[in-house]
């Protein structure tokens, strides 16, 4: 959010949900950590990127990114954090922790459904997300082409 250049804000972003994804991994919650870096860090993150750098996000915000009431917004976040804090730690969950039962369902099955039961929907997103990234393009090459002839269409 303090960053300056939407270019950097956007990589920023791709790697925090890389970050994510390393943290579902590590949970062992295999499907979704595989699930964040495809569609987000892979998919998405690098669309806003793209996205970036065929429209107009060159130019830098006028005013100042902070506010001029940033210390009462950080006492704020101080307060709820702790309050979050205290409400977990105090919290009979941590306590009367067992084991987590094993999944029923593995990634690989779910793969094995995607691409025998669900192929079809699948594959249909696929083309949906294709179209839409090609006319994006050809919406930003239009308003490139228009604004170097002079703002005429």
């Amino acid at each position: 959010m303090t960053l300056r250049n939407l270019v950097h804000c956007a990589l920023s972003l791709a790697m925090t949900f890389a970050g994510l994804a390393a943290l579902y991994l590590q949970l062992e919650a295999q499907f979704a950590g595989f699930a964040q870096i495809l569609v987000y860090t892979g998919a998405v993150a690098i669309l806003i990127v793209f996205a970036i750098l065929l429209t107009s996000g060159k130019e830098q915000p006028a005013e100042s990114v902070f506010s001029s009431h940033w210390l009462v917004g950080a006492g704020v976040a101080v307060v709820v954090f702790a309050v979050v804090c205290g409400t977990i730690l105090s919290s009979k969950a941590l306590s009367d922790r067992q084991q987590a039962p094993v999944p029923s369902i593995t990634v690989r099955q779910l793969g094995d459904q995607l691409m025998t039961r669900y192929i079809l929907p699948l594959e249909v997103l696929g083309l949906l997300l294709t179209a839409a990234m090609i006319g994006a393009v050809i919406l930003a090459m239009h308003e490139s082409h228009s604004d170097r002839m002079g703002g005429a269409k």
